[in-house]
């Protein structure tokens, strides 16, 4: 009995393995595709070539063509495969564990420097499409709400820390940061102006703590 158990959690492993890596490569291929031939030229058995997965396998595995651009635009979200909720992910729990306001606002600001290389070029196609797919307009307008959301929580945080401009109202605290990092910020300085993520990522720290906090943050 010991020697079945033991074989049946094997397989088990094996095949969570094997699945694993047949969301990642769906993933990668429908990033390649998108970001190449756009959000309408793009075709889900396109992507199952690229994949060189069988074009039922991606259906089973991601859904059709707007839910697997709803997972491609969370996985770049979360870095992982899937989503991940904000409080979970390792950068926010580093903000709310710091207690100087400039030290928060540079975790988050090298956060979006490896995020928005992910992010930002597959939510254009994204942004793109909204216009004639109902279902992507809902999820552009759904991840907007919720950075800014996620915006108002970390507005409290700074807040809290009694380092901020007392001439910014909380919610304008809220707003420069959301709107500084959105992807088409992103994509700004560094696609069209030539800067690097990191340059960006610096840049922007520095910027929100000049900003949004007394003495420049210093």
């Amino acid at each position: 009995m010991a020697k079945r158990s033991k074989k049946r959690s094997y397989d088990s492993s094996g095949r969570k393995v094997a699945a694993e890596a047949t969301r990642h490569a769906i993933l990668e291929a429908a990033r390649r595709v998108f970001l190449k031939q756009g959000y309408a030229g793009a075709t889900m058995p396109a992507i199952a070539r690229d994949a060189g997965i069988a074009l039922d396998t991606v259906y089973a595995v991601a859904g059709k063509k707007p839910a697997l651009m709803r997972l491609l635009v969370e996985s770049a979200i979360s870095g992982q495969d899937e989503a991940v909720p904000a409080e979970q992910r390792d950068y926010v729990r580093a903000i709310r564990a710091e207690p100087d306001a400039a030290a928060k606002l540079r975790i988050y600001a090298m956060a979006l420097g490896a995020i928005q290389p992910r992010l930002a070029p597959i939510f254009s196609v994204l942004q793109a499409a909204a216009a004639q797919e109902p279902d992507l307009k809902a999820l552009w307008q759904e991840i907007s709400r919720r950075r800014a959301a996620n915006m108002g929580l970390l507005a409290q945080d700074l807040v809290a820390t009694n380092q901020t401009r007392r001439d910014l109202s909380l919610s304008q605290i809220a707003d420069i940061i959301w709107s500084m990092n959105a992807p088409e910020y992103f994509l700004l300085l560094v696609a069209q102006r030539g800067w690097t993520a990191e340059e960006f990522a610096h840049w922007l720290g520095d910027a929100w703590a000049r900003l949004l906090l007394r003495d420049g943050g210093r």
